[in-house]
């Protein structure tokens, strides 16, 4: 059997992550991946979904464009092509992760890994020990076990599988990976209708932001049906689809599935070790990334606390510099982490919603700011399109303690504002800074 300092059983963002920083310690590394390199975020995730998101703005760019002075015209848009373009920078993102691999001397099999026991994997017959190994298989899409629930597609086919735009179209799901394709699709061109299992999108987002893209989702025209449960799909002999609730149905092109994630721990003969599991699958772990059994990791979505690509990247380097690197407590903090959803618009976040805040703080301990307003760049025609901002401070000293916000540049505004509340910045300190003019952003640094 093959020795290694480090075995790596996934290649996404947490385990790549993990390997080229431990290889850049000079260990002797073996990264484990079945499917192709980068995970889900590069194939089926973060990279097409923020390609289809740039199509999707460009889209409702034109329409704007008349206010400007700019003659309208009707684009076409080729899916194909689009589909195509978007492959091939895939592709080429392929070949960058092979070669920083290649560059830490990192070794790479194509396979599925499976335990012999807590030091032991085989991988195509093969079998390899290390003192240390790192489980970062991530998660699958979730599709329901209901009667013609395979005709539905989930995300990674949604990627994988889908080369015409659909006409019309029933995403079925109320989270962020729904809201994000629903109203992609949206801009793109298709009728959407879609089934919400609560009475919003987003339900656990704080309110400014599910109430918010809720409403603009549907004065964008997609149908929203809440409260609603999907009982059965039934592929009909036109080759179209219908989507049967106990109050309705309805017929549509494609049926896309976006209601939860699994994590992947059931094809790797998990029971060969002593690793403990969550009821719901996911890999127990404590602060430090430990599984239940000395030298085993876990990071990514397989442990299920934060479902997020930079997170993964975060905690595995961490704990690679830890195991590796002589610092022994070295570890990700899970808290204050900005998310963005891409919605149209955009949504993002950080810190506690108005409800978590109220519950850990006390309403009367709370200052809540909010701005409403029409960014400038719609404000020479008719457009109801609006910025949507919230502040979300505690105590006298006015810690902020949450930051919301719905609308454009909320993706990019919010990486800065979440440096600074992760070293506790209080209202004084954004008042303090001098706004810049005219953005969305000033908004945050001039509210009373």
């Amino acid at each position: 059997m093959e020795k290694f300092d480090l075995i790596v059983i996934g290649g996404g963002s947490a385990g790549i992550a993990a390997a080229n920083r431990a290889g850049s310690f000079g260990k002797n590394v073996l990264l484990i991946e079945g499917n192709e390199i980068g995970g889900t975020c590069v194939n089926v995730g973060c990279v097409p979904k923020k390609i289809m998101w740039s199509a999707a703005v460009l889209a409702q760019d034109f329409d704007l464009a008349t206010d400007y002075g700019f003659t309208k015209q009707q684009p076409q848009l080729d899916f194909e092509k689009l589909v195509a373009n978007r492959s091939a920078y895939i592709e080429r993102l392929h070949g960058a992760y092979f070669r920083n691999l290649d560059k830490n001397q990192v070794q790479v099999i194509k396979g599925y890994a499976k335990f012999i026991d807590n030091q032991t994997v085989e991988v195509n017959g093969s079998k390899y020990v290390s003192e240390h190994i790192l489980i970062a298989t991530g998660g699958t899409p979730n599709i329901p076990d209901i009667p013609g629930g395979t005709y539905g597609i989930e995300s990674n086919q949604f990627f994988d599988d889908l080369k015409e735009l659909p006409a019309k179209v029933a995403v079925i799901g109320n989270g962020y990976i729904g809201t994000e394709l629903a109203g992609t699709l949206n801009a793109l061109g298709s009728k959407v209708h879609m089934y919400a299992k609560y009475g919003t999108l987003l339900p656990n987002f704080d309110e400014l932001i599910s109430t918010n893209v809720t409403e603009t989702y549907i004065e964008n025209g997609i149908d929203i049906n809440f409260n609603s449960e999907v009982t059965e799909l039934k592929q009909r002999s036109d080759g179209k689809y219908e989507v049967i609730t106990n109050e309705s149905s309805l017929v549509v092109d494609c049926v896309i599935w976006a209601v939860g994630r699994r994590p992947v721990t059931d094809k790797m003969n998990i029971s060969a070790t002593n690793i403990k599991l969550n009821d719901n699958g996911t890999i127990v772990v404590d602060e430090y990334q430990n599984t239940s059994v000395a030298g085993i990791y876990a990071t990514g979505d397989v442990i299920g606390k934060l479902d997020l690509t930079p997170v993964a990247i975060a905690a595995s380097r961490r704990l690679m510099e830890r195991v590796f690197n002589n610092k022994p407590t070295e570890h990700l903090d899970y808290k204050l982490v900005p998310t963005v959803v891409f919605s149209h618009p955009v949504a993002g976040t950080i810190g506690l919603t108005e409800s978590e805040a109220i519950l850990e703080y006390g309403k009367k301990n709370l200052k809540i700011y909010r701005s409403t307003f029409t960014p400038m760049r719609y404000s020479l025609g008719d457009s109801k399109v609006k910025e949507n901002l919230k502040l979300i401070t505690v105590g006298e000293d006015e810690r902020i303690v949450g930051l919301h916000g719905v609308g454009e540049g909320m993706d990019e505004m919010l990486q800065g504002f979440a440096v600074a509340i992760k070293m506790g910045a209080t209202k004084k300190d954004f008042d303090d800074t001098v706004a810049i003019h005219p953005t969305s952003a000033e908004e945050f640094v001039t509210m009373t």
